[in-house]
């Protein structure tokens, strides 16, 4: 339930930055920022804060390497859903949200990581040690 719980908030933040629909921060903040500045930077700090636990968090338990595998598995899999039919990409409002899932995932299985790992293996990550 955890993992669900991080991918949500991990999908909705990729989402209210940018997604096809009108009701996203890049496209409203392009409108409004004139008449709204002080609003656009106060939710662009947001996101921006929101950007920076997640991909922290996945660079640390991860890393650069394992975000790339966990991009090349799910760039493998839409591949052979693609090569079976079972969806088209021919569409560009459909190819964006599956970026923003595939995205979302990524940072869902970073911010993840070493609790699965310490489920699996029984040892603990200790990043910050007090000297």
């Amino acid at each position: 339930m955890g993992f669900l719980i991080r991918w949500a908030f991990a999908f909705l933040l990729l989402a209210a930055t940018y997604n096809p629909t009108q009701w996203n921060f890049v496209r409203w903040s392009m409108a409004n920022y004139q008449s709204t500045l002080s609003v656009t930077v106060l939710i662009g700090l947001i996101l921006v804060i929101g950007y920076i636990i997640y991909l922290r968090a996945t660079l640390r338990s991860i890393g650069m390497f394992g975000m790339l595998l966990v991009l090349a598995v799910a760039g493998t899999l839409l591949w052979v859903l693609f090569d079976q039919g079972i969806i088209d990409l021919t569409n560009p409002t459909i190819n964006t949200w599956l970026g923003i899932i595939v995205m979302s995932l990524v940072l869902a299985i970073g911010l993840s990581w070493s609790i699965v790992r310490r489920k699996i293996s029984g040892q603990a990550d200790v990043d910050d040690v007090d000297t």
